[in-house]
């Protein structure tokens, strides 16, 4: 990364992560990545020439290595990362190809060094001058003191008249629907851009009982801008005060569907921060997700600013 502090600041716990081919059980091979959903959106949005920078925490270890020199070679700014100082390993991820296109993830991240995040390791990342700051709901489910840490971060961030997006993100291995709510309700309330699923928006919106439209129109009347309906196969949509826009998903061979909305998320707030109309940033935002479910690998196949016109070529084209 070049050209500046970070424009944008991304908060949550990175990984180790194996990749299997098979069962693990019987001894599939495996590669060996990182992954983690605030991590892949700094990627994205640093492949597509914006200034990222990602705070968390990694163990004094090799994968914690792996960890900061992947998001060192991808350009994002790793400054105020911090390595715990107290012995806590780096969080370790386990994904194995089952039947078909079945994938089963696994985490080993009890007691990590990314769940051991607190107030005092964001704050000081967030500066004068920032204009995003990008939040999920993975990194509260991890501990109270990241919690704490996601709640300031956005409270700080708004201060300094930064955007504040949350992704609500839910994984129910790691918490049950009634501590979710508990926590994101109040975090929502601090975000200026809402991304969820149809299924999600029960978390963060004062009446669970509401159908979607009325959940939307809830959440733009208690001060969110944008709320982003995420649909997969299906596409997505944005409300605002001026109407809703809705965009189909790209169509390209599926490969592997994990981290799909990491990058549509990636590819969202980089139109956003071009300046891009609400349509537009939907557009760039399916092709950068039709990017991620065509390539294996969380964050690997993301594409670069020069690649976001490819999917507009006709099938079977080689650039020569």
């Amino acid at each position: 990364m070049t050209g500046g502090p970070p424009e944008v600041v991304t908060i949550g716990e990175t990984m180790a992560a194996l990749r299997a081919t098979g069962p693990i059980r019987l001894g599939a091979p495996m590669r060996l990545s990182v992954a983690g959903a605030e991590a892949n959106v700094a990627i994205g949005l640093a492949r597509l020439g914006h200034r990222v920078g990602w705070v968390g925490r990694v163990g004094d270890d090799e994968f914690g290595a792996l960890v900061l020199r992947t998001l060192r070679a991808e350009r994002v700014d790793i400054s105020h990362a911090r390595t715990d100082p107290d012995g806590r390993p780096t969080g370790l991820m386990a994904r194995e190809d089952r039947i078909g296109d079945l994938v089963q993830v696994s985490y080993h991240r009890h007691g990590s060094a990314g769940s051991a995040l607190r107030a005092e390791d964001v704050l000081p990342a967030l500066t004068p001058g920032l204009r995003l700051l990008h939040l999920t709901g993975i990194t509260p489910a991890l501990s109270a003191t990241a919690a704490d840490a996601v709640a300031a971060a956005a409270r700080h961030a708004r201060a300094l008249g930064a955007t504040v997006c949350l992704d609500v993100n839910h994984r129910a291995r790691l918490w049950n629907a009634d501590r979710a709510r508990s926590v994101l309700l109040p975090l929502a309330r601090s975000a200026d851009v809402l991304v969820a699923s149809a299924d999600e928006l029960h978390l963060v919106c004062d009446d669970p009982s509401l159908p979607e439209r009325d959940a939307v129109a809830a959440l733009l009347a208690r001060g969110r801008r944008e709320v982003v309906i995420t649909r997969g196969g299906d596409g997505a949509t944005v409300t605002t005060a001026a109407g809703r826009v809705s965009v189909p998903a790209r169509r390209v061979p599926v490969v592997d569907v994990v981290g799909a909305g990491d990058a549509f998320v990636a590819g969202y707030l980089s139109g956003r921060l071009d300046g891009l109309g609400v349509e537009a940033r939907l557009d760039r935002a399916v092709t950068t997700g039709a990017f991620a479910v065509a390539t294996h690998g969380d964050w690997e196949g993301l594409p670069s600013r020069a690649d976001l016109a490819l999917l507009d070529r006709p099938a079977g084209t080689t650039l020569r």
